[in-house]
């Protein structure tokens, strides 16, 4: 689900809440050594993100926050902040060369290239889904 999350929008928070669980408390984001992801640089998307991100001339990039039932992945254009919001069943990552990952969800599709770093939170996205997965409470 691709939202605007520029501005403050109760009944937009209590959507993203249904579906990917409330922000990980602080011992929680100790206890898996962070949650959120190191910068990622867009390589490609589909085109109704291609289409925001071609208004205007910065860098693509995003980063991914880790929810206990999905994940939100976000970036800007222009003034706007945009988040594509993947609960862990509709979520897949494939991983591409060296260091390319390709995110897909209800027909939406980013290619986001990684740096090391990356590579060990793509690991502890895929482990958090696979437990989810398995008790999905």
């Amino acid at each position: 689900m691709l939202l605007n999350v520029s501005y403050n929008d109760p009944n937009q928070e209590q959507t993203i809440t249904n579906l990917v669980g409330k922000p990980f408390s602080l011992r929680d984001r100790i206890k898996f050594s962070g949650v959120g992801s190191p910068k990622l640089h867009i390589v490609s998307s589909s085109p109704k993100i291609a289409n925001l991100l071609l208004l205007d001339n910065n860098l693509d990039v995003c980063n991914i926050e880790i929810r206990p039932k999905g994940i939100i992945l976000r970036f800007r254009s222009l003034l706007e902040t945009y988040a594509l919001v993947i609960p862990f069943y509709k979520l897949s990552v494939f991983k591409g060369a060296s260091t390319s990952y390709t995110i897909h969800s209800d027909g939406q599709k980013i290619e986001l290239q990684a740096s090391r770093g990356a590579t060990k939170f793509f690991s502890k996205i895929m482990g958090l889904k696979a437990r989810y997965m398995e008790n999905p409470t």
